[in-house]
């Protein structure tokens, strides 16, 4: 089974995972500048992360995302934007999706809080031979998205 990890967020990315194989796949969110010069989703790229061309059996996975206090209202806005857009490149590829908030899949893996060092690091000992992908600070996003994948493997998938 293929599942598709997603980690919302212009710094976030998407995680491709074969259970049958092991295999895994990252891509970074798609983003370029607005004319403004802000980061944007770019909907065409994203679209394409999620194509089966095999057409394999699969799911998605996302993280239930919400506003946290003390953001201001157009980072919240914008945030909500590209969760959307997410939500819709998914269904734009008709694939089935679950959520699961943070809380949950970050207990599930024994994580506290928002420490983006301890997600790295679960990652590269479960994906020693991809611990590349994850050796800076600014890939916790790639982390989270394949944690995403592993929680969906190990609860989600019979």
């Amino acid at each position: 089974m293929l599942i598709y990890g997603c980690d919302p967020g212009f710094t976030g990315a998407v995680a491709l995972y074969w259970t049958d194989t092991g295999k895994l796949e990252i891509h970074d969110m798609p983003v370029m500048k607005n004319p403004k010069g802000k980061a944007i989703l770019n909907l065409h790229s994203l679209l394409d992360v999620f194509k089966n061309e095999a057409d394999e059996k699969c799911m998605c996975i996302i993280e239930q995302v919400a506003s946290r206090p003390g953001q201001n209202s157009s980072a919240v806005f914008r945030f909500g934007q590209g969760f959307g857009q997410l939500q819709m490149a998914v269904a734009a590829n008709k694939l089935p999706v679950q959520y699961v908030t943070p809380a949950k899949w970050k207990k599930h893996f024994g994580l506290i809080g928002s420490d983006k060092n301890a997600s790295r690091a679960i990652v590269m000992d479960r994906f020693p031979q991809e611990s590349d992908l994850f050796k800076l600070a600014k890939h916790d996003g790639r982390a989270e998205a394949a944690l995403l994948c592993l929680y969906a493997a190990e609860n989600m998938v019979s």
